[in-house]
């Protein structure tokens, strides 16, 4: 098996012999003049030979110092740039995203222009799928997950602070059964998502008892839940998030002030050792900033 020096020790002899300082090339590499010193000897001892001719004011290189030094920095920059290649790579071509169906359509999709105008190198490919949070697949690079933000391997990264209101079509509050207290709610039909606890918990917030199971429809994605209810097919207990387009666009009006906190919300989530790839990164700075901007005028109002 190949052995070779450290490659701090090797970043450390590059700095002084090239400044001929070991106090310059401290000052470059942002550690403290000894740490360059001891990197130094370590390899000279690696070595089993002088590198450098130390004077009391001065710093020289031996003949071999000289040469390894020239074959050194020859490396260093085709690390350099081949570093650079692979870092400008890692930020251009495709970018996969799995999605939760509904975020995609009522969120994320009428997001993507803006990101696309900004960074037109990067094609984003969305995949709407309802995966498994915690099975981030080999050929998705991001995914949006709903749940508290704890994935093993997977760093994540929560979008919006989360709750459930009551909404409705504008139509249902000029109909016959105008809706003035959480009891009126009662007297409509109620748009349910997959299961009926979360109908039941905001009436035991708002202190109405009602039956463990309420009737009504269930739909298995709130896009479709929101449809229902801009149809006035019914009273959806909707995601902050994802009603925010038809509540201010007034095709869904808010019933009530009171509202259900949620312990889960949509995170974005990538692997851990892929955080910081140029892509990925991009994409996640980009989608956090639009979330900080749009959270900012929320609370403005």
């Amino acid at each position: 098996m190949r052995k070779l020096p450290p490659l701090n020790a090797l970043k450390s002899f590059e700095a002084a012999a090239r400044h001929l300082s070991f106090t310059k090339a401290a000052e470059e590499l942002f550690v403290t003049q000894a740490a360059v010193s001891h990197q130094v000897k370590a390899l000279e001892d690696y070595l089993a030979m002088p590198l450098f001719l130390r004077r009391n004011r001065s710093l020289l290189l031996t003949e071999a110092g000289q040469n390894y030094y020239l074959d050194i920095r020859s490396i260093l920059e085709q690390l350099t740039q081949a570093t650079n290649k692979l870092m400008l790579s890692s930020e251009r071509g495709s970018l996969t995203i799995s999605v939760p169906p509904s975020f995609a359509i009522l969120w994320m999709v009428p997001r993507l222009s803006e990101f696309h105008d900004k960074f037109p190198d990067i094609d984003v490919r969305i995949k709407a799928v309802d995966e498994v949070a915690g099975s981030l697949t080999d050929n998705v690079d991001i995914a949006i997950y709903y749940g508290r933000g704890h994935w093993p391997g997977l760093k994540s990264y929560k979008l919006h602070d989360e709750y459930l209101l009551p909404v409705c079509s504008p139509r249902l509050l000029d109909g016959p059964k105008p809706i003035k207290t959480a009891d009126d709610l009662l007297k409509h039909t109620l748009l349910h998502e997959e299961t009926r606890n979360a109908w039941v918990d905001w009436f035991a917030m708002v202190g109405l008892e009602v039956p463990s199971r309420i009737s009504g429809p269930v739909f298995s994605h709130s896009s479709l839940s929101l449809k229902a209810a801009v149809h006035g097919q019914g009273i959806a207990l909707a995601n902050s998030v994802l009603a925010k387009p038809e509540l201010d666009s007034g095709h869904l009006v808010k019933l009530f002030e009171e509202v259900l906190p949620t312990s889960d919300a949509f995170h974005l989530v990538c692997r851990e050792s892929q955080a910081e790839i140029g892509k990925i990164a991009t994409f996640r700075n980009w989608l956090l900033e639009v979330v900080g901007q749009e959270e900012a005028e929320s609370h403005g109002k």
